[in-house]
């Protein structure tokens, strides 16, 4: 599959797009009001950090005792659930009058669910598509997500200014319960891909089983740890340009669009493999001279060219998948997505402490220091790899 036109017309590729494009867009618009009510009432940035991206910190405790879900709950039933219990949640953050500690609660509990729920939907994405479009499938969902992370962070940051951030929060709990409708209207009911009931033992064994191969372990940790550090810099554009934050947002999703668009569709598949590990690098050094504390013009400039370094995430996905057995795809798909934002959350948190202590300036360059070094570390232990890999293949 190599066209874009060939993605539309396979059934169900629409509607499973559609739903997902309208909850990217609530999860922006929810996001960027709840960071900016918090930020509001406390002027911290560790919490407003951490009630925009701490959802992402229990995703860990989802891949833990969860994830065996993924494979063995009924596809449509899951995606239509999982986006009601989004918008419910959404709703009760715009409660007048709920304290802090109240709103973060249930952030938490929302990243609980959410946990599962990456790995129904992009199992269901590797069935709806063949294998050999699944790249290209999740490269238009990520450009998707890129232009709705835009209009999500455009229209939240208009409602928050004109109107408040609780109606930002309300317009994104309809955008939930509407993805829900869609779901459970376009998609065809398919059984579980893995039979047996989910539990904590079955989630265990196939986390173990997944976590046995070195080569997938490099592949997780280089999709987790680069880019969960430079998404502790995106959690403090609020406190960085709190007037600007919706346009330094915007800018990364244009960003993470054009990297997007470059290795789905115009990088040739025999260049992809090389240019993941580059790709991580351009991630992180753009953020480094924020230490000076550019202007919002040159901070925008700055974050859209480090933001193309996110397409380094599909040439991971695309081995991870490559290295797996079809029937665990959904649950190594939702083992990548849950340590990717668990790490998001736990980045977020450690560069609010960082801003918290210092300023928001020092700590996103820290963070992107820190993400640097990660990705040379990572280099070194592959090329190792491939140095103690390349005598046995000439022996054999």
């Amino acid at each position: 599959m190599r066209s874009y036109r060939e993605l539309f017309r396979t059934p169900e590729f629409t509607p499973f797009f559609l739903a997902a494009s309208a909850q990217t867009v609530a999860q922006t618009m929810g996001g960027l009001a709840l960071g900016t009510l918090v930020y509001r009432a406390t002027e911290s940035p560790l919490l407003s950090a951490v009630s925009m991206f701490g959802s992402s910190l229990v995703q860990v405790l989802g891949a833990t005792f969860l994830l065996s879900a993924a494979d063995r709950l009924p596809p449509r039933a899951a995606l239509t659930a999982l986006p009601l219990l989004f918008a419910a949640a959404t709703a009760a953050l715009a409660l007048p009058g709920l304290p802090v500690w109240a709103l973060l609660v249930i952030v938490l509990a929302k990243g609980l669910a959410e946990s599962v729920g990456g790995g129904v939907r992009w199992g269901l994405l590797n069935e709806i598509l063949s294998k050999d479009g699944y790249l290209l499938g999740r490269s238009v969902f990520n450009m998707m997500s890129g232009l709705m992370q835009i209009a999500g962070y455009a229209t939240g940051g208009a409602l928050v200014a004109l109107l408040s951030p609780r109606v930002s929060l309300l317009t994104a709990a309809a955008l939930y319960a509407m993805a829900a409708v869609v779901v459970r209207l376009g998609l065809t009911r398919r059984p579980p891909r893995t039979t047996g009931r989910p539990s904590v033992a079955a989630t265990w064994r196939a986390n173990a089983l997944l976590w046995s191969s070195a080569p997938r372990r490099q592949v997780c940790l280089a999709l987790w740890i680069p880019n969960g550090l430079i998404v502790g810099c995106e959690s403090l554009y609020v406190s960085y340009a709190p007037e600007s934050a919706g346009t330094l947002f915007a800018c990364a999703a244009l960003g993470m669009l054009a990297g997007d668009v470059l290795v789905g569709r115009l990088l040739p598949p025999r260049l992809r493999p090389r240019l993941g590990f580059p790709l991580l690098l351009l991630l992180a050094v753009p953020y480094v001279p924020f230490l000076l504390h550019p202007d919002v013009p040159l901070a925008a400039a700055a974050v859209t060219l480090a933001s193309v370094g996110f397409g380094a995430s599909l040439v991971q996905q695309e081995r991870l998948v490559a290295l797996t057995p079809d029937a665990l795809t959904g649950h190594a798909l939702g083992l990548h997505s849950a340590g990717m934002l668990t790490m998001q959350g736990v980045a977020a948190a450690l560069a609010g402490s960082v801003a918290q202590l210092t300023s928001p300036a020092v700590a996103m360059t820290a963070m992107a220091t820190m993400s640097t070094g990660v990705t040379l570390s990572l280099m070194v232990a592959g090329r190792r790899a491939e140095g103690a890999v390349a005598p046995l293949a000439r022996k054999a």
